[in-house]
């Protein structure tokens, strides 16, 4: 006989399968476990390139880039040093000279 998850609002032990959920009879907490592990997962940050950022690395922007609201322009091989990863639609929060705090994607640098 399989194991079953424990509910991961109650942690009731006598939860059941209900075709593809799992159900608490206990607070009646319906879940999908194969969807619930994947939001459960650290989220991996990659650039341009494929390769994996973590916080405090020094990138390169592989493109102009305008900042909005404003005539300034990012340029191609701009470096970036210390990012800050943020799970939001952009990425990266850094400072870069001459043109101060900014959010960048992920998909727009290449890790140096």
């Amino acid at each position: 006989m399989k194991t079953l998850p424990n509910c991961p609002k109650c942690n009731s032990e006598y939860t059941y399968e209900d075709g593809n959920l799992m159900v608490c009879p206990e607070c009646s907490y319906e879940w999908n476990p194969e969807i619930e592990a994947a939001e459960n997962a650290e989220k991996v940050y990659k650039d341009a390139n494929g390769n994996i950022l973590v916080d405090g690395d020094t990138v390169s922007v592989i493109k102009d880039l305008k900042v909005k609201g404003s005539s300034l322009v990012v340029k191609k091989g701009t470096k970036v040093r210390n990012i800050r990863l943020v799970d939001a639609d952009h990425d990266i929060k850094c400072k870069i000279d001459g043109i101060g705090s900014m959010e960048l994607k992920t998909e727009f640098v290449k890790k140096i």
